[in-house]
């Protein structure tokens, strides 16, 4: 599809972190595109640099204190709209990996997107390279964490870090854990980790 803008996300389910969502559209072919959670991280890394010089595209973050605040589904929601506001001269094609479109106008979804349509397989790879990228950053800043070793998800390792030392200023404090006798209030997330 020429000028598809495809749409993905990464750090949907960890316990720390933003929310990464990013939207490409390719004006170049980019051999060895794939779902980013197939490649090597050496190789998501050459990606991201040439999908960057070969596309338009779009990266927005939420952060945890945002979806704690609205929700996963309204940040992911707020995310595609800033997209494709961003992205809509160039395209009117929007593709989302996964099973819903939020409700928005002119935005396709289909599972698996990341592995059969380059340019949602380019999105998936910024986005997760983008994410990745921020929590090495930041580790040293909260070094009882290790977040560059698990980018802030809910590993066995995480979890006890969590339970020794609590949570930082960066984990979402609505995703429960049952592993820490936790429980489900509201709306909020429940973690069986």
């Amino acid at each position: 599809m020429q000028n598809l803008c495809g749409i993905d996300e990464a750090g949907r389910g960890p316990l720390a972190g933003p929310l990464v969502v990013a939207g490409t559209i390719l004006l170049e072919n980019i051999d060895g595109l794939n779902d980013s959670k197939v490649l090597s991280q050496k190789r998501r890394e050459t990606l991201f640099e040439e999908i960057k010089q070969k596309s338009k595209y779009h990266i927005v973050f939420k952060s945890a204190k945002q979806i704690d605040e609205f929700g996963i589904s309204y940040c992911l929601k707020s995310s595609i709209e800033e997209i494709i506001e961003n992205l809509k001269e160039f395209t009117n094609s929007f593709l989302m990996d996964g099973n819903t479109n939020f409700g928005i106008q002119n935005l396709q979804k289909e599972i698996k997107a990341d592995a059969k349509y380059p340019s949602v397989s380019a999105a998936s790879i910024l986005a997760k390279v983008s994410r990745d990228r921020f929590m090495s950053e930041i580790s040293s800043k909260y070094p009882n964490y290790n977040f560059d070793k698990h980018k802030g998800y809910g590993t066995k390792d995480h979890v006890e870090a969590i339970r020794e030392f609590g949570r930082s200023d960066i984990h979402r404090n609505s995703f429960k854990l049952k592993a820490l006798g936790e429980v489900e209030l509201g709306k909020q997330t429940l973690l069986d980790f």
